[in-house]
């Protein structure tokens, strides 16, 4: 073994430990009959978390039972009374507390009865599942289910049926009573001790994750009013699209815009929650068929019951979060048509715009033109006055010439020679 250990290898990953540790994260209970469980999930939000586990060390203080470490996700410890099991998830908290023995009477004296009520009153978050839960041998003699269901269940009508492949048999109603608790029964057979504590695991998280589930639906019920107005909205512009003028398109991309920015923040706030509806149906449908369910005739079984509820649930949530999706494509198709439109419109205004800008140019260079015959004719006159000048002063100097000759000779010399220049000049200018 020393030699083993001592074998090189390269270093690990920064989360080989934690991940590996994932995989035994929140073992299962090994759970002997007869006991008593209480199963409390709680929603909690992250403000609350801090709370909990400050809770749990203040209660095994109480007992004195060594605490989790700071922010555990999970602790399992036994209290002496009872047992407690508290797991934190994403979204929620599961608290179990398991007391071994049977009481006077199924759900007479539940294992809650044995937890410090102050301290119970003091866990944070809102409830969302309370269930007791009763496991118990038996013998495997027929059950009078009317008989069970008057002594346990006020005689409502039982969910249930025999559980892994027969090793045991479980009964509940589904409903909440005046205390705010379910209940569950379980009769055990022939399951072993972990068995049974995978087992009531499993039924406790069904409950769990369908209400979780659950949780979309009144998004999407509050969802549908908008969504049928938004495409009665969508519809209209469309149609006006058809034969909108031009000076009409401003407006009607005012209302596409407002309309994809309230259709993106009803997605932004709900996307999540549909996402996490699908999610936790999966995780549903994975435990049921873990169940390993036989049909007890007359009884509805678990599957049966949750996908009679659930699964038009779910459809639902998937249907409006699909619609959703659809619309915000719809609108964002319309605003592309329009800002097409819009750019083609664009276009037309910029070529008028070029053509009155090229008209303006010819205008511009032709009176340029214009300016530079006459600068030529400026010139030439200064010129030829100066040359006059000159050839005065020759004549005055004894040079025999006429300057009415000389000025009326320089005169074609000197504008051409100006023209020629302006005209480099201008050549040069406009390479530049």
């Amino acid at each position: 073994m020393d030699a083993l250990t001592a074998l090189p290898r390269p270093d690990d990953h920064p989360l080989r430990a934690e991940l590996n540790a994932e995989v035994h994260a929140r073992p299962p209970e090994s759970l002997r009959v007869p006991l008593r469980v209480s199963y409390l999930a709680l929603h909690a939000d992250a403000a609350q978390r801090a709370e909990e586990n400050r809770l749990v060390a203040e209660l095994a203080a109480r007992c004195g039972i060594e605490p989790p470490l700071p922010n555990a996700p999970h602790f399992s410890r036994d209290f002496g009374a009872f047992r407690l099991k508290y797991e934190r998830h994403t979204e929620f908290s599961r608290w179990v507390f398991i007391v071994h023995g049977a009481g006077p009477a199924p759900f007479v004296q539940p294992a809650l009865s044995h937890v410090p009520s102050d301290w119970i009153a003091r866990l944070p978050g809102r409830t969302l599942i309370a269930t007791h839960a009763e496991l118990l041998a038996h013998d495997g003699s027929p059950l009078d289910y009317d008989a069970v269901s008057t002594a346990c269940f006020d005689g409502n009508n039982l969910v249930g049926g025999e559980v892994a492949d027969g090793a045991a048999t479980v009964l509940t109603d589904v409903r909440v009573r005046a205390d705010g608790y379910s209940r569950l029964l379980l009769l055990n057979r022939g399951m072993k001790p972990r068995q049974t504590g995978r087992m009531l695991q499993r039924l406790f998280e069904i409950d769990t994750y369908r209400l979780m589930a659950l949780l979309a639906l009144p998004v999407a019920r509050e969802l549908a009013p908008f969504l049928n107005e938004t495409e009665r909205e969508l519809a209209q512009v469309t149609t006006a699209l058809i034969e909108c003028r031009e000076e009409d398109e401003p407006a009607l991309f005012d209302r596409l815009t407002r309309l994809e920015a309230a259709i993106e923040s009803r997605i932004a706030g709900n996307d999540y929650r549909f996402a996490a509806a699908a999610a936790y149906n999966e995780l549903v449908q994975r435990r049921i068929d873990e169940l390993r369910e036989v049909r007890l005739e007359g009884l509805q079984t678990f599957r049966e019951f949750t996908e009679r509820r659930l699964a038009p649930a779910m459809n639902t949530c998937r249907a409006m979060a699909r619609r959703q999706h659809s619309l915000s494509e719809r609108v964002a198709r319309a605003s592309a048509l329009l800002s097409t439109r819009v750019g083609i419109s664009r276009e037309r205004q910029n070529q008028a715009l070029l053509e009155s800008m090229n008209r303006r140019a010819q205008a511009q260079l032709r009176l340029q033109q214009t300016v530079e015959g006459l600068s030529v004719a400026a010139i030439t006159y200064y010129v030829v006055g100066l040359l006059a000048y000159a050839a005065e002063a020759l004549r005055s100097g004894g040079v025999p010439i006429d300057p009415a000759v000389a000025v009326g000779v320089s005169i074609p010399i000197v504008a051409l020679l100006i023209a020629l220049s302006v005209r480099r000049l201008r050549r040069r200018i406009v390479r530049a």
